[in-house]
């Protein structure tokens, strides 16, 4: 099985690529990040492809994974670091560029590319006035993203954690007994889709 990932170099991503790098099932990983990736090593079956701009998949990067059987998008930010323009252009531009080039990539309806957002709790496509913002933005990305599945393109959304983002500042936010359970937890629930991880 041939994945790409991004968000590689984040905790929840990370926790992705380890799982992925240790299945058996896996047998490429395309990785696509804004800077190297250390956790790969000299593992043969991940390649980095180092991309700058998420929200345009010329020619020369769709070529490289013309042959994928899905993604697991696991780009994200934490709303306090960025302006909400940028929050808004991360969380939700960048995955809907990524899955409008990926639906393009040869697929079959008994064999469907499958593009796994991931997503949080609070996430919701139907906000109230304490709606938080991330909140409201990933489930604007959700519903989005859902408008484009068809026969021989799936879009699904895991939530992980009741949390903005599985990230180290969440330590603080939720405390570090909790959060020490994200990678595990991000392993069962997130690739769940294909098959990687049994619940």
């Amino acid at each position: 099985m041939h994945l790409i990932l991004t968000g590689a170099t984040g905790l929840v991503g990370s926790s992705v690529l380890d799982a992925m790098l240790k299945s058996k099932d896996v047998t490429k990983i395309s990785i696509l990040s804004r800077r190297p990736v250390p956790m790969v090593g000299n593992n043969p079956k991940a390649n980095v492809i180092i991309h700058k701009d998420f929200e345009t998949f010329d020619p020369s990067v769709l070529a490289k994974v013309d042959d994928a059987d899905g993604v697991v998008w696991a780009l994200g930010i934490s709303q306090t670091k960025v302006t909400k323009e940028e929050y808004v252009k991360i969380i939700k531009d960048y995955p809907l560029a990524a899955a409008a080039a990926f639906s393009k990539i040869p697929s079959t309806d008994d064999k469907p590319f499958r593009f796994v957002y991931v997503s949080s709790g609070g996430a919701t496509a139907t906000p109230g006035l304490f709606t938080p913002y991330y909140g409201v933005v990933k489930g604007e990305a959700e519903v989005a993203l859902a408008k484009l599945r068809n026969s021989n393109f799936n879009v699904e959304s895991w939530i992980y954690v009741p949390c903005d983002e599985c990230r180290p500042d969440a330590y603080d936010e939720v405390g570090a007994a909790e959060a020490a359970t994200y990678p595990d937890r991000t392993l069962r629930a997130v690739p769940g889709g294909f098959g990687l991880w049994k619940t």
